[in-house]
């Protein structure tokens, strides 16, 4: 089920694929970005993260944290030079989509298909530009999956919600500075 306004985040404890514990009560007395993303291969999320990791430090300046999720196994993100230098930003795998269920994304085949059909091949030519990975999927990851970001208060307390209807669908940086740059 899909999560709703002003409720507490769903706790998780898991490591990141820098082998560090990841537990979201530290996050307690933070602001915090969530991002669910495809496979380690998807131009769209990989765009995403880029642009995210480019404006990290801006975002942490403000008091706002981030933690990623893919899809994908730890072996294959780690293959990833692009991937690895996520860090200091939590890269968490989730191939059994445990934290993804927990935060109530839904698969969708169809808009993953319409995603596709109308902007994939544009989304593929920047990903190329900006040096981002594009590959084809791996092991069981899914053509189905579709992001979701959120912003979590203090308290862990969730402010917004983005369930993505199209793979380039996501929150606006204006959003999140917004919601960073408040008490």
């Amino acid at each position: 089920m899909p999560l709703q306004l002003n409720t507490i985040a769903p706790h998780f404890v898991c490591n990141d694929i820098y082998g560090r514990n990841i537990d979201l009560n530290d996050y307690k007395n933070k602001k915090l970005f969530i991002g669910f993303f495809r496979h380690a291969g998807c131009p769209f999320c990989n765009i995403r993260v880029h642009f995210l990791k480019k404006n990290y430090e801006t975002l942490k300046a403000k008091g706002l944290e981030m933690i990623f999720f893919f899809e994908s196994s730890q072996a294959i993100l780690t293959q990833s030079i692009f991937h690895q230098e996520v860090s200091p930003i939590p890269l968490i795998s989730d191939p059994e989509k445990i934290i993804y269920q927990k935060y109530g994304l839904q698969p969708s085949t169809s808009k993953a298909i319409i995603s596709h059909l109308s902007s994939f091949v544009q989304t593929a030519f920047k990903a190329s530009r900006e040096g981002v990975p594009l590959h084809l999927m791996a092991e069981n990851e899914s053509f189905s999956t579709m992001p979701a970001e959120f912003l979590i208060n203090k308290g862990l307390i969730i402010n917004k919600i983005l369930y993505s209807d199209r793979l380039n669908e996501r929150l606006k940086i204006e959003t999140i500075n917004e919601f960073a740059h408040q008490n």
